[in-house]
């Protein structure tokens, strides 16, 4: 039934009306959240006078056939009351016949059922005397004492004996799947000792014909054999039979505890004779079922791989059993060397195996897990973890001790740090199995190197450990023997939680290194991980690249110790600025000629810098360290300066007054004797010839003025000094 389209304004779907599911509760949810009540209102109301008009619109359209309803049906009872009567009569005799039809169709099934037993009694019945006649037919070969077959067995040649055994193989095959078939049966039961006598007769004889042909050599005999087990499906017995009396023979005189020990390569010796058995002792079997080079591939047996089923299983038997101390991880060294050459008579026995299927069989045999599993490896990771992640720790624990003469690095911890990175790639660690966990502690060892330097740059010492005694300002400002004697003035810090600038650069110099051999690592980690088949080297790469960005958040933090310590030491003597004005005044000095001594001891730390930076680190990270403090020490410098000359201003004025005030009367303090230079006036030109010699001492460090902030502001501010001074000359 189709609705009239109402407006495309409304806010619901017309067709929505009709679904099965409609539900009044969901169709007001849905259309809220269009449109306000009011409005979903007015639509309903409009689409239901739609609705009515086309009611009104349907009804009078057909209105003569809803009045002529009625009329049309006048006498249809009794039309259907005359049918009845023959449809009754039709369904009785529908029912007779289906009932007729049913007693055909159960006679027919039940002579159906009752054929089908009989077969199936009857294909029983041929079954046991199948069972019989093979039964018959086998004892009547095995123990008839008038057929040539039977004595050819004992007295006879032993390939006539394999044929025979063949014979009786295929017949007994051919027992085995009728005995199956007529499981259950009476006649079955009675049988079945005769069965497991010629069962256990037939295996006595096979196991005697074939250790014969083992021990004869008798190719023939052995093809024969194997052929007779294969057909009556008994591959895995000739497979152990050949385990106990070819292999373990031989095992025992090999692996023999007292012979391994003797000798210091005991453990290869007996792999090498182990190796030794296949192509001395397996040769005639391989020949035979197809696994050496030279056998004729259709004249083999299929079926065998006596390699994998009798010969591996008993060596790792005998080394389990009578070589458990192989297997204890206590010492890494020796177990390193076990493990090494068992894994290698693993791969040389692996080559020795006739096909990929063969040795993909090996690989799943249980004694081939067993083996794997008895190394426990994750102990001789934890002995090895210790071993290198100590050696780190206790060097860790030394602090910034000097790294030996010859050594790439200059600090003891960062030489520890390369040789425990190498040392866990190297041939007499590494161990493939373990190749994740020695990754995943190659990236410890970064990181614990990286937490090491956080450590250390970022501790700061005590107030009492970094207190200076105060240092008096020479006698003399311009004395050179002052200027030599203050070398203890500018030498390192000797407390033990301070850095000096020559740590401070062994330890730049060591990161530089490091990251510049981070590629050495990764062609290291490359070369180990392609022997074992791993292709996904993006995530080596960045977890390498994640290592050299460890290293490098710890530079800012060097960079700003390195710069607070040397601005540090170098203002504790700029500071001595403060103290010219007490060297001029009432002293009558000689006019200044060259910069004070404090300046030299000032400038001692930075020059020291430039010497032990030279060749470790680059010239450019050197000069940033200079840049950066002599900018904040000309920022100190800057202030102390013009408090100086600030003061010296304030004391001439103070005397200019004092000289009004006594009307002409002589100032003995502010002029010298013969009438120089006022004590001002030197006390300025003194302090613009210390700031001229630091912008000479900026220049010898191969920075430019320009580049140190606040030095042109100095520079100004000493200018303006030295000209006022040369005006009170």
């Amino acid at each position: 039934m189709n609705l009239p389209k109402g407006p495309d304004s409304l806010c619901f779907d017309k067709d929505v009306f009709m679904k099965d599911d409609f539900d009044v509760d969901q169709f007001v949810a849905e259309c809220r959240k269009q449109v306000q009540l009011e409005e979903m209102r007015e639509d309903l109301e409009l689409y239901y006078k739609l609705l009515k008009t086309a009611m009104v619109e349907l009804i009078n359209k057909d209105y003569a056939d809803f009045v002529n309803l009625s009329t049309n049906l006048v006498g249809m009872d009794k039309a259907l009351n005359q049918l009845s009567v023959p449809l009754g009569q039709l369904r009785e005799e529908v029912m007779s016949l289906r009932s007729c039809v049913s007693e055909v169709i159960q006679a027919i099934d039940s002579q159906l059922s009752k054929q089908d037993d009989l077969q199936k009694k009857k294909v029983c019945v041929l079954r046991l005397i199948q069972v019989v006649r093979s039964v018959e037919k086998i004892e009547k070969i095995l123990h008839s004492q008038n057929s040539k077959e039977s004595n050819s067995l004992e007295i006879s040649s032993p390939l006539l004996a394999g044929q025979i055994l063949e014979r009786i193989a295929t017949e007994f095959n051919q027992l085995q799947f009728h005995a199956v078939q007529s499981k259950g049966m009476p006649l079955l039961d009675k049988v079945r000792p005769r069965i497991a006598g010629i069962t256990s007769m037939l295996q006595q004889s096979l196991e005697g014909l074939l250790i014969e042909g083992l021990q004869t050599s008798n190719v023939d005999m052995v093809r024969h054999c194997l052929r007779t087990y294969a057909t009556i499906d008994k591959t895995r017995d000739a497979e152990a039979l050949v385990g106990q009396v070819l292999v373990k023979p031989y095992m025992d005189q090999v692996i023999v505890e007292e012979v391994v020990k003797s000798c210091p390569n005991g453990l290869q010796l007996m792999y090498s004779r182990l190796l030794e058995f296949v192509p001395h002792h397996c040769q005639q079997l391989r020949e035979v079922t197809g696994g050496a080079i030279s056998s004729d591939k259709a004249d083999t047996v299929p079926g065998y791989d006596f390699l994998v089923n009798s010969v591996w299983p008993e060596m790792i038997k005998g080394i389990e059993e009578r070589l458990a101390y192989l297997f204890n991880p206590g010492n890494p060294d020796i177990f390193y060397e076990r493990y090494s050459a068992s894994m290698e008579f693993v791969r040389k026995f692996e080559r020795q195996c006739s096909s990929q299927a063969s040795v993909k069989r090996l690989r799943v045999h249980p004694s081939y897990t067993s083996f794997h599993n008895k190394w426990n490896l994750p102990v001789y990771f934890q002995l090895r973890y210790k071993e290198i992640a100590g050696c780190l720790e206790n060097a860790i624990s030394e602090g910034l001790v000097a790294a030996p003469a010859g050594s790439a690095y200059h600090l003891q911890v960062s030489e520890v740090l390369w040789s425990c990175l190498v040392r866990c790639w190297s041939d007499k660690v590494y161990l493939s199995p373990l190749a994740h966990r020695l990754w995943k502690l190659t990236l410890q060892l970064y990181a614990r190197y990286a937490k090491f330097l956080d450590e250390v740059l970022t501790k700061t010492p005590s107030p009492e450990a970094t207190k200076e005694p105060t240092r008096p300002l020479p006698s003399s400002a311009s004395s050179t023997s002052s200027r030599t004697s203050m070398d203890e003035g500018g030498s390192e810090s000797g407390n033990p939680a301070s850095l000096s600038t020559k740590q401070l650069v062994y330890i730049a110099a060591d990161i530089q290194k490091l990251q510049e051999q981070i590629p050495e690592v990764s062609e290291i980690v490359r070369q180990r991980l392609e022997a074992i088949g791993f292709k996904n080297f993006a995530i080596v790469e960045d977890a390498l690249s994640d290592a050299k960005a460890c290293l490098s958040s710890s530079i800012p933090t060097l960079n700003t110790r390195m710069t607070q310590h040397l601005t540090e030491r170098s203002c504790r003597f700029l500071k001595s600025a403060s103290e010219v004005p007490r060297l001029y005044r009432r002293t009558n000095k000689e006019l200044p000629v060259r910069a004070s001594a404090y300046m030299d001891n000032a400038l001692r730390p930075l020059h020291q810098l430039l010497t032990d930076s030279t060749g470790l680190v680059t010239p450019s990270t050197a000069q940033e360290w200079l840049r950066v403090t002599l900018s904040e020490c000309t920022q100190r410098y800057y202030e102390t300066i013009s408090e100086v000359l600030s003061s010296v201003r304030k004391m001439e004025e103070s005397l200019k007054r004092l000289k009004q005030a006594r009307k002409g009367a002589t100032t003995t303090s502010s002029a010298g004797a013969n009438g120089g230079p006022t004590d001002d006036s030197k006390i300025r030109l003194q302090l613009a010839l210390d700031v001229e010699y630091l912008g000479e001492q900026i220049q010898k460090m191969g920075l430019q003025q320009s580049d140190i902030s606040m030095f042109s502001s100095l520079m100004d501010l000493v200018k303006e000094a030295r000209e006022l001074a040369e005006q009170n000359q």
